[in-house]
């Protein structure tokens, strides 16, 4: 969300910073709904005081034997009485519709953030290890992983396209990912561990800006509630509405929950394979920082993700994403993308953002700084995939694929699959 104070004072920055994002300039929609609901308040405020001041000249007209007087004071007192509730009628009309444009406007990228249109004008920031060289063709993993139970065909029966059966070994090695996620989120990177609904109501989607504009990319269910497409959602919303204290940033959290998306505006991607999925494991961080402090939280939370990729030994590189390729809610993102040897390329396998005060000020979260005379003043939250499991799992399946179709278990996983060494087909 944005500050319309911001706008006010400076709407041709406003709408140069959106102007970088492809967007046409906004600030004279959103200033004029702003000018006629501060005249209308501005009227309500007037005709409040003024029935007030009427109200009390009754009693000094009457005091005085002066009915003729008091008599008028009561029919002007009367007559505002009727003009109110149609102009508080309409301040809630107007403000409600000033509210809903602004909460369709993305975030203002960050001054660090290329310009570009899409992702072919992503900037690489650097790379980590060297993609392993093959003796044969390498596979993709939709090849390699039906023989060793992950089952498409079972999972688009039970719950048709894009969702996936996973059996035996498999199974395990998707738990096996997981687990080693939140175990280093926590020990290695000081990340508290959370266990969060996964259910949800309208104010926790709002608040991280998953609705109004995207909620066809969610599901919700008959009661009202969605299902939550990360756990960013519960997590940034576990300090919605609160004024936090200065001593408790920043705050760290990580969680490993089912995620579920519709997919709606990816239609045709990825239908092949265990890339994109209606439903999902996903170890998520969030942090929760004073302003000065998140640039240098986002560096932080990047390589918390890429500790990951570096304990499974799995080649990547760090994008910082252009204009054109941010999402919605970031003011600057960093994706990692694991190489995929079968695929020949690499794909997103973590997405790291700074929101800024966007999302706290959706969520009227604020902290308190140090100092008698310190106001109150938005938090920063930053968001980040640590990691997408299944994603995970399709990058393993192929970086340590054998020529017999067997694919051997990264070291840091061992512990996790019973002492497993290597997947086997069936």
């Amino acid at each position: 969300m944005h500050d319309i104070r911001l706008i006010r004072e400076n709407p041709e920055s406003f709408d140069a910073a959106l102007a970088r994002r492809g967007l046409e300039p906004q600030s004279g929609v959103i200033l004029a709904l702003d000018t006629a609901r501060r005249a209308v308040a501005t009227k309500m405020q007037e005709a409040q005081n003024r029935r007030n001041e009427a109200s009390k000249a009754i009693g000094a007209a009457m005091a005085k034997g002066d009915k003729d007087t008091a008599e008028a004071l009561k029919a002007e007192v009367a007559e505002l009485k009727n003009f109110l509730p149609a102009w508080e009628q309409e301040d809630r009309e107007l403000s409600a519709e000033l509210q809903d444009a602004l909460s369709r406007i993305p975030n203002l990228p960050h001054e660090d953030v290329p310009h570009g249109e899409d992702e072919a004008d992503n900037v690489e920031v650097s790379r980590w290890g060297t993609p392993r060289s093959f003796s044969f063709t390498p596979k993709e993993h939709a090849d390699i992983g039906p023989a060793l139970g992950l089952d498409f065909e079972t999972g688009a029966a039970i719950s048709g396209a894009r969702f996936t059966f996973l059996r035996g070994q498999m199974a395990r090695l998707q738990r096996a990912i997981g687990q080693f996620m939140i175990d280093h989120q926590t020990s290695v990177n000081g990340y508290t561990e959370c266990n969060t609904p996964v259910l949800v109501r309208d104010e926790a989607m709002y608040g991280t800006d998953k609705l109004p504009k995207f909620a066809e990319d969610s599901f919700r269910t008959t009661d009202g509630r969605w299902l939550i497409p990360t756990s960013e959602v519960s997590l940034t919303s576990s300090v919605m509405g609160q004024l936090l204290d200065d001593a408790v940033l920043p705050i760290r959290m990580t969680a490993l929950t089912l995620c579920f998306r519709s997919e709606a505006g990816a239609a045709g991607k990825d239908t092949r394979g265990f890339i994109r999925q209606h439903q999902f494991e996903k170890c998520e961080l969030v942090s929760v920082t004073r302003p000065e402090e998140s640039e240098a939280e986002h560096e932080r939370m990047t390589a918390a993700a890429g500790s990951i990729l570096q304990a499974l030994e799995l080649p990547y590189r760090k994008v910082l994403l252009c204009t054109g390729d941010m999402g919605f809610g970031a003011q600057k993102t960093y994706d990692l993308e694991v190489w995929l040897p079968g695929q020949d390329t690499y794909r997103e396998i973590s997405s790291c953002s700074n929101t800024g005060a966007f999302r706290a000020r959706r969520m009227n979260t604020r902290y308190r700084p140090t100092g008698e005379k310190a106001k109150p003043e938005f938090v920063h939250t930053l968001n980040g995939s640590g990691l997408a499991v299944g994603r995970t799992l399709v990058a393993i399946l192929e970086n340590y694929q054998q020529e017999d179709g067997s694919v051997d278990i990264p070291a840091a996983l061992v512990p996790y699959m019973g002492g497993i060494t290597r997947l086997t087909p069936a």
